[in-house]
């Protein structure tokens, strides 16, 4: 009998189609799970995907919005980037919470991991509450045009409920949060 976790996927060949300093592509010729010839491609991107969700003692929170070239529209999130492998996630994420917010935090807590799109990307996830916050001067990348917003957690909540955000890891991150608090699980 079948085990259910091995990979039923058999690659026969496989190609480069495209590299660049974050992600590369590759075409792969397979024999699909039923034994027939087909094709995959993977996108593996070449650094974690890192989010921090601010939360001050007052149950606020920051949002940036930007501008996001490959969906051709405004977008409001919590803090994200990229996180070299070579460095801790934390390290990452303390990174860019500061970079486009200028908060420093004095708690943090990893609430996530997860696949952002496991049917054609590698890219892996890390999300983190960052609590006690300190304001500093944000220090945005030359490739960031950002607008901060602080709002009320309920709020930003409330947002993510009716769809107004749309970011996947945003989305995660509120959920998680508004689970932890309801459990009583901060502070």
């Amino acid at each position: 009998m079948h085990n259910p976790e091995e990979n039923p996927w058999k690659i026969t060949s496989e190609s480069a189609i495209y590299d660049n300093p974050w992600i590369n592509v590759t075409e792969y010729q397979v024999l699909n799970p039923a034994g027939n010839p087909g094709i995959y491609g993977k996108i593996h991107f070449k650094n974690l995907a890192i989010g921090v969700l601010p939360l001050d003692d007052e149950l606020n929170t920051y949002l940036v919005g930007q501008y996001r070239f490959p969906l051709n529209q405004y977008s409001w999130e919590m803090p994200e980037g990229g996180g070299a492998f070579d460095a801790t996630p934390l390290a990452s994420a303390q990174r860019e919470l500061l970079e486009e917010t200028g908060l420093k935090a004095n708690k943090w807590t990893e609430i996530q991991r997860m696949h952002l799109s496991n049917s054609v990307s590698d890219e892996l996830s890390i999300l983190y509450l960052a609590q006690h916050l300190e304001q500093f001067e944000p220090e945005p990348e030359e490739t960031e045009q950002l607008v901060i917003k602080k709002l009320p957690f309920e709020e930003l909540y409330q947002m993510v409920c009716s769809g107004l955000v749309t970011d996947s890891m945003t989305v995660a991150a509120v959920l998680k949060v508004k689970i932890m608090l309801m459990e009583n699980m901060l502070f």
